[in-house]
């Protein structure tokens, strides 16, 4: 009779405190899916530019959150839809890796008065915080619970998932340049009132250079002096409405092409028809699809409708060097990207400094991509030309950043100073080397 009413009480202890730990999960995934609709909630930068404020508050005393719900294949949005989150109230769900990296903090900077051996010991401590920052932000965003079912775009991937460290460099970058990254061509499009405005040839068809730069908009960029050496470039690719008038001490003067999202052609706010920024360059517009869509289905529902400015655009400059990006291949280099990474990606599209890489790997010797990668200058302030600070714009919750720049510094050739203290990365292009 003792067995068994041990027994009993064993079992009752059992049910009891798996009842309360279920109960707690339960908690802790109500909390977790408040904080992801947070992170698609606004702050002032969300509304002037595309995807980069994912995953974090404007600040750290926001209660009232305005919301905005994205709607699949549409460019309504439902406003004004008030989340209150109410303090101290969450349970203390840990993530996997404690944050201690701290940006802004200058310490890792190399000065005049440092010997080269203190410069490389900066240096190598850098690179060990920020590399263990990436792989602690990409951990982080491919946890399951963290991810839930999110799915916008309907990724259905069916690949495999591999390690690019498991790579030698050559065969990572060889699978870049081979997966498919081209701009709409006249001929792609049949019956639509678009095609008489689609270049007949794909970007930069029979064009080849030496030397190209990649110009993020990052906010360490700032006080950077790197300006001439940028310029130095026989290319030089810049983003959405980053200037270059006030700042050309740290970021040059010379723009072959801009590289814009669909929301920096569509909304009024950036000018596209008439701002000088546009003009006399080769613009590249982007804009995702769903995963499996046509460019027949993607047309008739853009996720940003930036098909009327496109056209508008070329109406008033016919001769322009003026593209449209294939949806269709944007998922192929995340598929890339899945293929090269041992966890799941968030299902959302690469980030347009990883497309614009992409882009140019056939047409250079070799491109530096400046401030991609994060130079011990990193800073929380997103852009160089803007006070909005948010760790995301470095660091991202919401195209695989993390991912992209790990093996964006798997595949560079600079060295580690190039890299970390002057802010570049150098990749190879496929006219060096054949795969």
């Amino acid at each position: 009779m003792r067995a068994l009413a041990v027994s009993i009480w064993v079992f009752i202890n059992l049910v009891f405190f798996g009842m309360c730990g279920y109960m707690y999960l339960l908690w802790s995934q109500y909390w977790l899916y408040i904080e992801r609709q947070a992170e698609t909630s606004s702050s002032n930068y969300d509304q002037q530019i595309f995807y980069y404020n994912r995953g974090y508050y404007p600040n750290n005393s926001a209660i009232n959150l305005q919301a905005k719900q994205r709607q699949k294949h549409s460019t309504i949005f439902k406003e004004n839809l008030t989340v209150t989150v109410i303090k101290n109230s969450r349970p203390r769900f840990p993530n996997l890796q404690p944050k201690d990296f701290h940006t802004d903090s200058k310490k890792f900077v190399c000065s005049k008065n440092d010997s080269s051996i203190d410069c490389d010991k900066k240096t190598s401590e850098y690179k060990d915080n920020i590399i263990k920052e990436l792989r602690r932000v990409f951990t982080d965003e491919s946890n399951i619970l963290r991810m839930g079912k999110e799915n916008p775009y309907d990724v259905q991937y069916r690949g495999a998932r591999g390690n690019f460290m498991e790579k030698s460099p050559k065969r990572v970058l060889c699978e870049l340049i081979d997966a498919p990254l081209s701009t709409i061509k006249r001929a792609d499009i049949r019956n639509h009132v678009l095609k008489e405005f689609i270049p007949k040839r794909a970007f930069f068809e029979n064009k080849r250079y030496n030397s190209c730069a990649i110009v993020a908009s990052a906010g360490s960029l700032r006080d950077s002096n790197l300006g001439a050496l940028i310029d130095s470039h026989d290319l030089v690719l810049r983003f959405n409405n980053a200037p270059t008038k006030g700042f050309e001490r740290d970021v040059g003067t010379k723009t072959t092409i801009r590289f814009l999202n669909s929301q920096v052609v569509t909304k009024p706010q950036f000018n596209f028809l008439t701002s000088n920024l546009y003009k006399n360059v080769t613009i590249v517009a982007w804009d995702p699809s769903n995963y499996s869509s046509s460019i027949k289905e993607w047309l008739e529902r853009p996720e940003f409708n930036l098909l009327p400015n496109y056209m508008a655009f070329r109406r008033g400059a016919p001769k322009s060097r003026t593209f449209l990006l294939n949806p269709q291949n944007v998922w192929d280099v995340w598929d890339f990207l899945q293929n090269n990474s041992p966890s799941m990606l968030r299902r959302n599209p690469p980030s347009s400094g990883f497309l614009g890489l992409r882009l140019l790997l056939p047409y250079c010797s070799f491109v530096d991509v400046f401030e991609y990668v994060p130079s011990a200058r990193v800073t929380k302030r997103c852009h160089y030309y803007d006070p909005e600070e948010n760790p995301s714009c470095t660091f991202g919750v919401w195209h695989p950043l993390a991912a992209e720049k790990l093996l964006t510094y798997y595949i560079n050739l600079a060295s580690d100073r190039d890299v970390f203290q002057t802010g570049f990365v150098r990749i190879a292009g496929a006219k060096n080397f054949e795969c």
